[in-house]
């Protein structure tokens, strides 16, 4: 897949789909500054929007905080608790609508998501308006259908050490354990 400098590109995170992944899989949190380098590869950033969950925690300030701090607009909406305590928070509509409305400013728009709901975007995309599109996610969590989908899919599981963020002792000692038994 062509990759240039001139290219503009947009990012769309689903950070809820991210964090989950990363912490299900690895018990870690996801370095999005590192993911944003990854997108852009080096093209010209038109917009790169991180999509979360609001809890009203401190940790999730500074947590937003960061994330505007590395170049992303965050946008934000409240988690839904219904009256038979089920809990509902994504992001799959706005993301959606977001990059089609942008599609016409760029030439290729990157998911930072492996939900497969997002499939039908994405085919939109390619066939309606011409960009190429470009996932990056954990690929023991991402819908193999849409990595069938898209024009390039990175998987951030195959670089762990520059993707991740180690919340658990056992990643920072992993490395270590791995000498010890060489």
């Amino acid at each position: 897949m062509i990759k240039h400098k001139e290219q503009r590109v947009g990012v769309f995170v689903d950070v809820a789909n991210m964090y989950h992944s990363a912490k299900n899989l690895f018990g870690a949190k996801v370095n999005f500054e590192e993911v944003l380098k990854t997108a852009t590869a080096g093209r010209k950033l038109i917009r790169a929007v991180a999509y979360v969950i609001r809890s009203d925690s401190e940790e999730e300030r500074g947590f937003f905080g960061a994330l505007d701090n590395q170049g992303f607009e965050v946008k934000a909406k409240d988690l839904q608790i219904f009256a038979g305590g089920a809990k509902k928070a994504d992001w799959d509509v706005g993301i959606a609508v977001d990059a089609i409305k942008m599609a016409d400013k760029l030439d290729s728009v990157i998911l930072v998501s492996g939900d497969g709901d997002y499939i039908p975007m994405v085919t939109y995309l390619r066939e309606n308006k011409g960009c190429q599109v470009e996932v990056l996610a954990f690929g023991k969590t991402t819908s193999g259908r849409l990595i069938e989908a898209v024009d390039d899919f990175i998987d951030l599981g195959q670089d762990t050490k520059r993707y991740l963020i180690s919340s658990d002792r056992k990643l920072k000692l992993m490395p270590r354990l791995h000498k010890l038994h060489k």
